[in-house]
């Protein structure tokens, strides 16, 4: 199983990106994905989580309104826009695959490899 991230990039405060998370080996619509992020000196921390059987989406409290989590399973991808950036959000954003959503980075089996956001004022 192999997912890579995508999508990052430098970009001003205020602006926006769109991250993708691309799977391959594993049909996604059967598995939830999550997607965490590190930023310099903090541990990993999760952001949001979209269970593709169904759609259902999970973010996690500091996440809710500027984030939006989205699959689109024929193309296999899961995507993460995130909107009105704030130098807060400068941090490598990885997704990973889970059988279900949880915050709970143990439960996720695969991760690729980071994708790096860097907002600048």
């Amino acid at each position: 199983v192999q997912l890579q991230a995508s999508g990052g990039g430098l970009v001003q405060a205020g602006g926006s990106l769109r991250l993708s998370c691309a799977a391959s080996g594993r049909t996604l619509s059967d598995y939830a994905v999550g997607w965490f992020r590190q930023a310099p000196g903090k541990e990993r921390e999760p952001v949001s989580c979209i269970r593709n059987s169904d759609g259902t989406t999970y973010y996690s409290d500091s996440k809710k309104g500027r984030f939006t989590i989205s699959g689109n399973n024929a193309k296999n991808t899961v995507y993460l826009e995130i909107n009105s950036l704030t130098l807060e959000d400068t941090a490598t954003y990885f997704c990973a695959l889970a059988e279900g959503c949880t915050e709970a980075e143990d439960w996720y089996d695969y991760w690729g490899q980071g994708t790096q956001v860097t907002v600048s004022s």
